[in-house]
């Protein structure tokens, strides 16, 4: 079934810049009853390019395209489901 480790990916995508956008939940004061917006401390990810397996193309793209930079210090993010469907992320600072 696998002969190399790339047989295990069904899909994966990157986020070029991963904290520019807050996750902001809204949650209700207790006290007052009213609703706030308030920031979980962590970002949403934002699928900038991907590359996925399909039932007609199991062919899976190692490369992704090309992506400019402001320089500078960013982080990159890197979502893998796996073929069981499982996924991951990790996180990349990057200083150009």
């Amino acid at each position: 079934m696998t002969k190399h480790w790339t047989d295990w990916i069904d899909y994966w995508s990157v986020d070029f810049d991963f904290e520019s956008k807050r996750e902001i939940i809204r949650v209700q004061d207790a006290d007052t009853g009213k609703w706030q917006e308030q920031w979980t401390g962590d970002y949403v990810f934002e699928n900038e390019w991907q590359s996925f397996r399909t039932k007609k193309d199991r062919s899976l793209e190692l490369t992704s395209v090309a992506h400019e930079c402001e320089p500078g210090s960013c982080k990159l993010a890197v979502k893998v489901v796996d073929i069981f469907g499982n996924d991951t992320m990790t996180i990349v600072e990057v200083t150009i």
